[in-house]
């Protein structure tokens, strides 16, 4: 009698609890990778990641400073919350605003090299790499609509100003115990670096940054393989029903999961294999992208709330400027008909040229996070 087991159905079935433990297992490879990345970065800095910030002279080297330091360090959350700190230790508020702008650029690296992990496929790395660089060029866009005004009528300064008037005061609301992401990855990479302290200085930090960037193209590969076998019938549904139902649900979405997770990098991060594997559309994830540049301010304002002082409003100040900024970058683009599309259009003409010639993908990276911005830093000195 035949009962089923042997259909391959079943088998499927029966296969998907496993799947999403490998699944599980993978991003939480992905977040220890990301983590890897950062601790590298600080520790063959020998702790000096704040001295990136100390000499903008104009707010374009402020812009590439943000910039260039977010791409190194992995995580524009690290960033804005050592731009607070300086803020709270007498860095001027508009010297600063320029080097948020540039965090928010800097961290869509990250999306970039997960894309990287469908680079074997065509068809799948040219919607990887267009899920990953829709985020690069809106956030080009804000910064070339919002530099300019704030250049010229200190737009950000101003409004920040005025709702930190209303904020400011009070008891600490310091509540950084909601980053359950850190304590999760925290033993993995500090094991790692105890293994890599054998190596003299500074390789120990760049064979962290080596191994963290290896693991993320990995787990990305492996990851997409069993998006495939996953991702349908009703798991499809219920994906398409949280992020992909219209703007409203993805940017709430998106705002939700990067508050929980303190990380931007990582949610946007998440949404690439998706759309590389064909899950999801460019366009279903850009709103999400959106919201998840909202959530990344939650790790700036706690960081405020934690200063005390004459300086403390200072501080506040520019984590609401990070705030407005990408609130009012939403506005101003996406709910505009006029601008809306340009991000998606140019996300997915690059890939397409990114898919003929791999080269482009990795001359794009080098270029705009690192040849461009190092060369008007020392131009602007």
């Amino acid at each position: 009698m035949d009962t089923g087991m042997n259909n391959p159905a079943t088998v499927q079935e029966r296969s998907k609890p496993i799947h999403w433990v490998m699944i599980i297992g993978l991003i939480y490879m992905l977040l220890v990778a990301v983590g890897m990345i950062g601790t590298g970065f600080k520790w063959s800095t020998g702790g000096h990641a704040k001295e990136l910030f100390e000499f903008a002279s104009n707010p374009f080297v402020g812009l590439m400073i943000g910039t260039i330091a977010t791409a190194l360090i992995q995580s524009s959350s690290t960033v804005t919350a050592i731009i607070v700190g300086l803020v709270a230790g007498g860095l001027p508020v508009g010297t600063a605003i320029p080097m948020i702008m540039g965090a928010n650029i800097g961290t869509t690296i990250t999306n970039t090299i997960v894309s990287l992990g469908h680079v074997r496929n065509k068809e799948e790395f040219k919607r990887a790499f267009a899920a990953a660089t829709i985020h690069d060029f809106f956030n080009l866009m804000a910064v070339v609509i919002f530099l300019p005004l704030e250049m010229m009528f200190g737009l950000l300064q101003k409004l920040s100003g005025y709702l930190a008037q209303f904020l400011v005061g009070g008891e600490s609301m310091s509540i950084k115990s909601m980053n359950f992401i850190k304590p999760l990855i925290k033993p993995v990479t500090g094991t790692v670096k105890d293994m890599a302290a054998a190596l003299p200085e500074p390789f120990g930090g760049v064979s962290m940054i080596v191994m963290g960037v290896v693991l993320i193209i990995l787990s990305v590969a492996f990851v997409g393989k069993l998006l495939k076998r996953v991702m349908k019938g009703r798991a499809k549904g219920m994906l398409h029903n949280a992020i992909g139902r219209g703007p409203v649900s993805g940017i709430f979405s998106g705002t939700v999961v990067t508050v929980l997770v303190q990380s931007s990098s990582t949610t946007t991060s998440l949404m690439v294999p998706l759309v590389g594997t064909g899950v999801l559309k460019v366009r279903d994830i850009y709103p999400f992208t959106l919201g998840a540049n909202i959530g990344t301010c939650i790790t700036a304002l706690l960081a405020a709330t934690a200063v005390s002082g004459d300086l403390a409003i200072f501080a506040l100040q520019i984590a609401l400027v990070h705030l407005s900024y990408n609130v009012l970058a939403v506005l101003f683009i996406f709910a505009n008909p006029l601008l809306r599309e340009l991000p998606v259009k140019m996300a997915e003409g690059l890939s397409e040229l990114a898919a003929i010639k791999k080269r482009i993908a990795f001359g794009y990276v080098a270029t705009v996070f690192f040849v461009i911005p190092g060369s008007l830093i020392f131009v602007g000195q």
